[in-house]
Protein backbone atom coordinates (compact mmCIF):
# COMPACT_ATOMS: atom_id res chain seq x y z
CA UNK A 1 0.00 0.00 0.00
CA UNK A 2 1.40 3.56 -0.57
CA UNK A 3 2.11 5.96 1.68
CA UNK A 4 0.31 9.31 1.32
CA UNK A 5 1.66 12.61 2.82
CA UNK A 6 0.08 15.73 2.50
CA UNK A 7 0.29 18.87 3.59
CA UNK A 8 -3.30 21.76 3.30
CA UNK A 9 -3.11 25.29 3.43
CA UNK A 10 -5.89 28.11 3.21
CA UNK A 11 -4.68 31.27 2.03
CA UNK A 12 -6.80 34.65 1.22
CA UNK A 13 -7.73 35.76 -2.22
CA UNK A 14 -5.10 37.87 -2.91
CA UNK A 15 -2.34 39.02 -5.18
CA UNK A 16 0.15 38.03 -2.74
CA UNK A 17 -1.27 34.56 -2.17
CA UNK A 18 0.71 33.17 -5.48
CA UNK A 19 3.82 33.71 -4.00
CA UNK A 20 2.69 32.68 -0.44
CA UNK A 21 1.78 29.20 -1.45
CA UNK A 22 5.43 28.98 -3.69
CA UNK A 23 7.35 29.53 -0.30
CA UNK A 24 5.16 26.69 1.22
CA UNK A 25 5.24 24.24 -1.09
CA UNK A 26 9.17 24.74 -1.47
CA UNK A 27 9.93 23.96 2.48
CA UNK A 28 6.81 21.40 2.02
CA UNK A 29 8.99 19.34 -0.95
CA UNK A 30 12.48 20.55 0.68
CA UNK A 31 11.04 18.52 3.89
CA UNK A 32 9.87 15.37 1.34
CA UNK A 33 13.22 15.41 -0.09
CA UNK A 34 11.72 16.09 -3.44
CA UNK A 35 13.99 18.86 -5.61
CA UNK A 36 15.10 19.76 -9.00
CA UNK A 37 13.52 19.69 -11.82
CA UNK A 38 10.37 17.91 -10.16
CA UNK A 39 10.18 20.51 -7.23
CA UNK A 40 10.82 23.21 -10.10
CA UNK A 41 7.56 21.79 -12.09
CA UNK A 42 5.84 21.50 -8.85
CA UNK A 43 5.93 25.32 -8.29
CA UNK A 44 5.46 26.61 -11.54
CA UNK A 45 1.81 24.55 -11.24
CA UNK A 46 0.91 25.63 -8.36
CA UNK A 47 1.80 29.20 -9.48
CA UNK A 48 -0.34 28.69 -12.30
CA UNK A 49 -3.33 27.79 -10.53
CA UNK A 50 -2.99 29.81 -7.37
CA UNK A 51 -3.50 32.86 -9.67
CA UNK A 52 -5.89 31.67 -11.35
CA UNK A 53 -7.93 31.09 -8.23
CA UNK A 54 -6.49 34.36 -7.46
CA UNK A 55 -7.49 36.35 -10.73
CA UNK A 56 -10.21 34.44 -12.23
CA UNK A 57 -12.07 32.34 -9.96
CA UNK A 58 -15.18 34.53 -9.81
CA UNK A 59 -15.70 33.64 -5.78
CA UNK A 60 -17.82 35.34 -3.69
CA UNK A 61 -15.95 38.43 -1.52
CA UNK A 62 -14.22 37.22 1.00
CA UNK A 63 -13.76 33.86 0.40
CA UNK A 64 -9.98 31.76 0.65
CA UNK A 65 -8.84 29.19 -1.22
CA UNK A 66 -7.18 25.81 -0.38
CA UNK A 67 -4.04 24.27 -1.47
CA UNK A 68 -3.38 21.01 -0.98
CA UNK A 69 -0.17 19.27 -1.54
CA UNK A 70 -0.02 15.79 -1.50
CA UNK A 71 2.92 13.22 -2.51
CA UNK A 72 1.92 9.27 -2.95
CA UNK A 73 4.96 6.89 -4.46
CA UNK A 74 6.47 8.53 -6.56
CA UNK A 75 3.67 11.06 -7.84
CA UNK A 76 3.58 14.55 -6.75
CA UNK A 77 0.02 16.25 -6.11
CA UNK A 78 -0.65 20.06 -5.92
CA UNK A 79 -4.19 21.46 -6.16
CA UNK A 80 -5.69 24.00 -5.67
CA UNK A 81 -9.79 24.75 -4.56
CA UNK A 82 -11.64 27.83 -4.76
CA UNK A 83 -15.40 29.09 -4.50
CA UNK A 84 -15.66 30.07 -7.93
CA UNK A 85 -18.35 29.12 -10.28
CA UNK A 86 -16.41 28.43 -13.18
CA UNK A 87 -14.69 25.33 -14.19
CA UNK A 88 -11.98 24.85 -16.28
CA UNK A 89 -12.62 22.77 -19.50
CA UNK A 90 -9.53 22.71 -21.70
CA UNK A 91 -6.59 25.11 -21.82
CA UNK A 92 -6.93 28.14 -24.21
CA UNK A 93 -5.54 28.94 -27.48
CA UNK A 94 -3.53 32.18 -26.40
CA UNK A 95 -2.05 34.15 -29.53
CA UNK A 96 1.12 35.72 -29.63
CA UNK A 97 -0.03 38.88 -28.90
CA UNK A 98 -2.23 38.00 -25.62
CA UNK A 99 -0.61 38.99 -22.20
CA UNK A 100 -2.85 35.73 -20.77
CA UNK A 101 -4.35 32.84 -21.18
CA UNK A 102 -1.40 30.05 -20.89
CA UNK A 103 -1.90 29.12 -17.98
CA UNK A 104 -3.72 25.72 -18.55
CA UNK A 105 -1.88 25.02 -21.55
CA UNK A 106 1.10 25.23 -19.18
CA UNK A 107 -0.17 23.14 -16.70
CA UNK A 108 -1.10 20.58 -19.44
CA UNK A 109 2.06 20.75 -21.02
CA UNK A 110 3.94 19.86 -17.95
CA UNK A 111 2.09 17.82 -16.04
CA UNK A 112 1.49 14.02 -15.70
CA UNK A 113 -2.43 14.09 -15.44
CA UNK A 114 -4.70 17.26 -14.57
CA UNK A 115 -8.00 18.07 -14.01
CA UNK A 116 -11.02 19.35 -11.91
CA UNK A 117 -13.62 18.07 -9.60
CA UNK A 118 -15.79 19.73 -7.61
CA UNK A 119 -15.48 20.64 -4.25
CA UNK A 120 -15.68 18.15 -1.50
CA UNK A 121 -17.59 20.24 1.09
CA UNK A 122 -19.29 23.22 -0.93
CA UNK A 123 -19.89 25.38 -4.32
CA UNK A 124 -17.09 25.56 -6.50
CA UNK A 125 -14.11 23.35 -7.82
CA UNK A 126 -10.26 21.90 -7.44
CA UNK A 127 -8.50 22.19 -10.11
CA UNK A 128 -4.74 19.90 -9.85
CA UNK A 129 -2.04 18.66 -11.96
CA UNK A 130 0.28 15.44 -11.02
CA UNK A 131 3.80 15.29 -11.99
CA UNK A 132 6.48 12.37 -11.09
CA UNK A 133 9.19 12.93 -8.80
CA UNK A 134 12.36 11.70 -10.54
CA UNK A 135 10.88 13.57 -13.93
CA UNK A 136 11.67 15.07 -16.78
CA UNK A 137 10.51 18.06 -18.71
CA UNK A 138 7.39 16.64 -19.04
CA UNK A 139 7.03 15.71 -15.60
CA UNK A 140 6.91 11.94 -16.54
CA UNK A 141 8.75 9.01 -14.36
Amino acid sequence: MTHIAEAVWILPRSLRSPGRARSLLRRQLAEWEVGGEAAQTAELLLSELATNAVRHARAPRGRDFGVRIARYGEVVRVEVADAGPATPVAPLAATEEDERGRGLAVVAALAVRWGQCPRAHGIGKAVWAEIGVSCDRRGVV
